[in-house]
């Protein structure tokens, strides 16, 4: 049926579109219930906190986890060890002595977590091992113990769970948000010469600060991919190198823009420019936008001959356009917006040929990294 077929159409779209989130909510989803089964399985008191350490520590790629777990896991670990101290120490039967143990339990390791985030679970696992034998009855060492089991359960349930339900790498997702990154930037290019209301505008505002959110996510997923690497837990290769590409381009982009859509430059120059730089925007846009698929699906960059001929065209025109006299009777801040928009076209230029060579090697399995050899590559032979 037709309906049928559309729908199923429509689920497979945003599936595809929704993958990372998807999965990541599968993971949630299976982490929660094997750390509660396990946790009753194995008699633990308080099974709660097994199900929150796994929800914690599953993240959205392998990297993530591993640097949650292990700050999760140091946290908790020092904080139960000095709560379990200062509960054993110093007596606190009263209302008021346990108000105290509770200023020491709290104080001293807030600071801590203030002046390191990554320790954030310190103060919290003092104050459950302080406060807890009032609710379960037990000894202060037999609270601690049992805070630091149930966590380590957790930890283990949550990274068991990151490596084996669709688990995502952080190249992975460092290439997608490459991806997303170039489609950005093609939207740029697509109004390189357009006029713009007020409303188109603030459009192109929102999507330079998208570009800007994106280049920080990227930056994220690769140092996570890093960290896999480290662990030796990924061989992929290193996306740094494009990340750097995509934030000359960002610039570069944002250059070419703002000059072509400034005040037209006057005749003939702008009515020569003109048309050249709005075929330049095309296709500039449209290869770009392969640039991402080819990242996505890991195939080699695309060809970039109509690209450098677009280049071409313009930079020759401009060129001519020196050598005929057009700029000697140009006033001096249209002479300066003319070279500008030379030098960050041959600049763009530059940074496309670079984009290339990066998405050929970030796009690249593995095993073809070793045998060519990646520009700034740190990884070593498996």
């Amino acid at each position: 049926m037709g309906w049928f077929r559309k729908l199923r159409t429509w689920l497979q779209s945003r599936t595809r579109t929704y993958r990372v989130q998807l999965a990541l909510t599968l993971r949630m989803t299976v982490a929660a219930v094997a750390g509660l089964g396990l946790a009753q399985a194995l008699q633990l008191p308080l099974p709660m906190w097994t199900v929150l350490t796994a929800l914690i520590v599953t993240q959205l790629s392998i990297g993530r986890s591993l640097k949650t777990s292990l700050d999760y896991m140091v946290g908790t670990i020092g904080g139960t060890i000095y709560g379990a101290a200062l509960a054993l120490l110093i007596p606190h039967d009263s209302e008021w002595a346990l108000l105290f143990v509770l200023v020491l339990a709290v104080a001293p390791l807030a600071l801590v977590a203030a002046l390191k985030r990554n320790l954030n679970s310190v103060p919290v696992s003092s104050i459950i091992v302080v406060l807890m034998p009032a609710i379960t009855h037990a000894s202060p060492f037999d609270s601690a113990v049992n805070r630091v089991l149930e966590v380590s359960l957790g930890v283990v349930v949550g990274l068991a769970v990151a490596f084996l339900v669709m688990p995502a790498g952080g190249h992975r997702l460092a290439r997608q948000e490459a991806a997303r990154t170039l489609e950005l930037i093609a939207q740029v290019l697509d109004r390189v010469v357009e006029p713009l209301s007020p409303a188109d505008v603030q459009a192109l505002r929102d999507i330079y600060d998208r570009i800007v959110l994106s280049l920080a996510e990227l930056a994220n997923n690769a140092a996570e991919g890093q960290r896999e690497h480290s662990a030796r837990l990924s061989a992929e290769p290193d996306t740094e190198p494009l990340r750097r590409t995509l934030i000359r381009l960002r610039q570069d982009s944002a250059t070419v823009g703002r000059i072509s859509r400034g005040d037209p430059l006057p005749e003939p120059v702008h009515g020569r420019l003109a048309p050249k730089l709005a075929s330049f925007g095309q296709v500039g846009s449209a290869y770009l936008r392969a640039c991402g698929t080819a990242l996505i699906d890991r195939q080699p960059p695309p060809s970039a001959g109509a690209l450098e001929d677009a280049f071409a065209v313009v930079l020759d025109d401009m060129t001519s356009l020196r050598r005929e006299g057009f700029t000697r009777e140009l006033p001096d801040e249209a002479v300066a917006r003319f070279f500008a928009l030379s030098f960050a076209l041959q600049e763009m230029r530059r940074t496309t040929r670079e984009l290339a060579r990066d998405v050929e090697i970030t796009a690249a399995a593995p095993e073809t990294v070793w045998e060519q050899g990646g520009r700034d590559s740190h990884l070593p032979p498996p």
